[in-house]
């Protein structure tokens, strides 16, 4: 990765060269976070993967010891600040300094806000935003000592939008991409990148796990839509990387919710109404059993 002292106004900050470049990757055991690790290996960089230890992580770390990349398996809970920061410590001691983090880690249990129990909110908020707040805290005072490297995080399309059946999960949501467009202000000038990736529906083991509660009105909103495959998610975020963009995502309709969710939120509104209005038609009396997809 090249850095200079001085980022140029017209020059967007970005990742240059993958290989030997150490990336910590949050997450990276499963779903978007392990299509990243798989793609950037590939491009000979050195990754180190901070996951929960289960039988996710085991399977990733056999897929590395498999190949030629240089790794690192790190076991540990994103919602610990601490282990954390000893993670993350432990794999720049044995992979050098992190030039490239992506924070995957996240969960989600979509529901009816009346019946969705307080610990729900809290955990999502732990992992969502917390998990991704403390990796990069990790990894920054470093950045900003060599003044290059790249930040990214994953928010989500329900990040740009309130999306009927997430009031737990849009919130942290949220979160993420605050904090992600305030860092993006303060560390340009240092000549690092942030990004934020607001991916779509992802064929995923979290999706299909989301899958077993929305709400039928959920599925009515975006059961249309064709979930995408991590790979093409994932070589997005590599593409964004390369390019030095902010906002990150794989698909035109993302797009469309990013550059329309502020000034046309009133019909977006509507258009939710209108679905929901629609999936409620053939559905009995009051709110259904959730995990039900409305017919069609």
């Amino acid at each position: 990765m090249a850095g200079q002292r001085r980022v140029h106004a017209s020059r967007r900050p970005r990742v240059e060269v993958w290989r030997d470049a150490h990336v910590v990757v949050t997450g990276g055991s499963s779903g978007i976070g392990r299509a990243f690790v798989r793609q950037v290996g590939a491009r000979g960089a050195r990754v180190s993967v901070l996951a929960l230890p289960d039988a996710d992580l085991e399977s990733t770390r056999a897929e590395l010891e498999a190949g030629h990349t240089a790794y690192q398996v790190v076991p540990v809970d994103v919602t610990d600040d601490a282990a954390v920061a000893a993670a993350v410590a432990h794999a720049t001691r044995l992979l050098g300094p992190c030039e490239v983090l992506l924070t995957s880690a996240g969960i989600a249990h979509p529901g009816y806000f009346e019946r969705l129990d307080g610990e729900v909110f809290r955990r999502t908020m732990e992992v969502d935003y917390f998990g991704t707040l403390h990796a990069i805290r990790a990894v920054v005072p470093a950045m900003l000592e060599r003044r290059r490297g790249s930040v990214v995080g994953i928010s989500s399309t329900a990040g740009l939008i309130g999306v009927f059946g997430y009031t737990a999960y849009s919130p942290p949501k949220f979160a993420v991409r605050g904090l992600l467009e305030v860092l993006r202000v303060e560390l340009r000038p240092a000549g690092i990148h942030v990004g934020c990736v607001c991916p779509p529906d992802t064929d995923t083991p979290q999706l299909a796990y989301e899958n077993r509660f929305k709400p039928a009105e959920t599925f009515a909103i975006s059961g249309a839509i064709k979930p995408h495959a991590p790979d093409e998610v994932a070589a997005s975020i590599v593409e964004g990387m390369e390019r030095g963009r902010f906002l990150i995502t794989p698909d035109w309709q993302t797009q469309v919710v990013a550059h329309t969710a502020g000034l046309l939120r009133g019909p977006w509104f509507g258009y939710f109404d209108w679905r929901v209005r629609a999936a409620r038609r053939v559905m009995p009396q009051g709110r259904p059993t959730q995990g039900t997809r409305p017919a069609r």
